[in-house]
Order: structure tokens, then sequence, then C-alpha cells
């Protein structure tokens, strides 16, 4: 599931607006996939330490007020098996500290196309991708981060089991 970090200028990024992504550090050491995320100026994030999720904040705010949209994964990993995973509070924060409004983004099934584990895309897969309505700024302007967080991921969820139970 993504959460989509909007810039106050920026039109939806299915007009083709600019957007950059946030991503672990170690995809920027993959050949070619490596280079293009350096050379699009992508997020980098060293999980694991705060000097990397400290830094992975400031580029993002950079990031937001060069009129870029951008792409955060609030659950910080794949899930192995499709399910949502808890949400980290970074991208909530950055919203709140930017006056940024949110486009949540549902992803149905690229789990099976491509696992955890592999970087090797598996045949044939259906995958639903379901853009929710934009959470303005001033719907959130008096929330903390942790209650963003939970409206956000409860949101996700509805439309994650709605996609599923319309699967079967």
């Amino acid at each position: 599931m993504k959460t989509v970090i909007k810039s106050k200028e920026a039109k939806p990024i299915f007009w083709f607006h600019h957007f950059k992504w946030v991503s672990k550090l170690e995809l920027f050491k993959v050949p070619i996939l490596g280079w293009v995320m350096r050379m699009n100026k992508y997020v980098q994030l060293k999980r694991g330490t705060k000097k990397g999720v400290l830094k992975m904040m400031k580029d993002s705010e950079s990031v937001l007020k060069k009129g870029s949209s951008l792409f955060i994964f609030p659950e910080g990993t794949r899930s192995l098996d499709g399910n949502l995973l808890p949400f980290k509070e970074g991208a909530f924060k950055l919203a709140l500290k930017t006056q940024t409004p949110i486009l949540p983004i549902v992803i149905e099934g690229s789990g099976n196309a491509l696992p955890k584990k592999g970087f090797i895309l598996k045949g044939y897969h259906r995958i639903k991708i379901k853009i929710l309505d934009e959470i303005p700024f001033s719907d959130f302007k008096n929330s903390t981060s942790e209650d963003l967080k939970k409206k956000v991921k409860a949101l996700i969820e509805d439309e994650l089991t709605r996609l599923r139970k319309a699967a079967v």
C-alpha cells in the first residue's frame, strides 16, 4: 500500500506531474535501477538508524518544497502474505509539518508478481490499483501524526477488503 504526499502545487500523479519515491538505500546499489533512481533524485532511506530516518525526512521535505509529489510506503517494507503491516509515522509527520495533502493509493496483488524475497517478476498477475480521494491538509491540520496514521490505514484497509471481496 502506498501513501502519496502530494506537493501543494502538484497535479495528481495520474496527470504526469513529476514525482519521487522514498526507497531503501539497498535499491540504489542495484545496477541500472539504482542509477535511474539517483538520476531522478529519489529519496534514499538508510533503514535501522535514526540518522538515516532524519536524513530521509529532511530530503523528503526538500522534495515537497520543490513541487514534486512523493510516494511513501508507510509500512516500510513489503508484506510476506499480502496483508497490511503496521504503518510507520514518518509520512504522516511529514504531511503535518509541510501542510501537504495526502493521496492514499491501494495496491492489491503486486506481492504475487514480485515476491518480497525476490527481484524477478513472476508470470501474469492481475494487480488492482485504487486511488482514493485526496485528504486535504485542512481535514487533518489539528490531528496528531498517530491519529492521521490510523485514519489513513483504516481507509486503505477498508478499500483493500472491498477489492478482495469484489474479486470473489
